[in-house]
């Protein structure tokens, strides 16, 4: 696999469990990642150095807004998830998708709990061979370093763009000669008039 295929199947990856656990602002941070992924694989193809730069641009806050997420599961700071409902953009209870579907996960319902706001119901998840949390951690730290090798990559091919269309030649004459315009060759040989 490439590595621009490698980005786009990570990001994929992510926007499809964010979909699947209603994670509102991960689903537009993920879109708005798939779209920059598209105009830096466009910049490399069509050699624009600009889409690339746009990209590496991107991906500095692609990194952010995953350090973000990592503070925000391990709840670092005054981040909490039990208060802050930032994922969902505060419109519902919704948590990662992997809270309840992680591997060796149990999700056991607790009926008539006073505890569930209306047309909610509350679970108890036990016996996870790792909690949701953390691999939330890990698609995040892996988005940062995949981040970093195409921030790398991004500015290395726009470097070598913007050489390139530096030393163009364009006429074919920028050089110690100077320019010579082509010669004409003709059968016909003019000869000057004299009246």
């Amino acid at each position: 696999i490439s590595s621009p295929a490698l980005f786009q199947v990570a990001a994929l990856e992510r926007q499809i469990f964010d979909f699947l656990g209603y994670q509102w602002a991960p689903i537009l941070a993920n879109f708005l990642h798939i779209m920059a992924v598209i105009l830096g694989i466009f910049g490399t193809i069509q050699y624009r150095s600009r889409y690339l730069m746009m990209y590496a641009v991107w991906l500095v806050l692609w990194v952010g807004w995953n350090a973000f997420i990592i503070c925000f599961y391990l709840e670092v700071g005054r981040l909490s998830q039990d208060r802050d409902f930032i994922m969902t953009f505060n419109t519902s209870l919704h948590r990662s998708w992997w809270m309840e579907n992680g591997p060796g996960c149990l999700v056991t319902p607790v009926l008539n709990s006073n505890l569930a706001p209306e047309d909610h119901h509350v679970i108890t998840v036990s016996g996870c061979l790792l909690d949701y949390q953390y691999i939330e951690v890990v698609s995040s730290a892996t988005q940062i370093f995949l981040a970093l090798f195409g921030f790398v990559y991004a500015c290395y091919v726009s470097k070598v763009f913007l050489e390139e269309e530096d030393s163009f030649d364009f006429i074919g004459g920028f050089d110690s000669y100077g320019y010579q315009a082509p010669q004409k060759t003709s059968h016909l040989q003019l000869q000057p008039l004299y009246t």
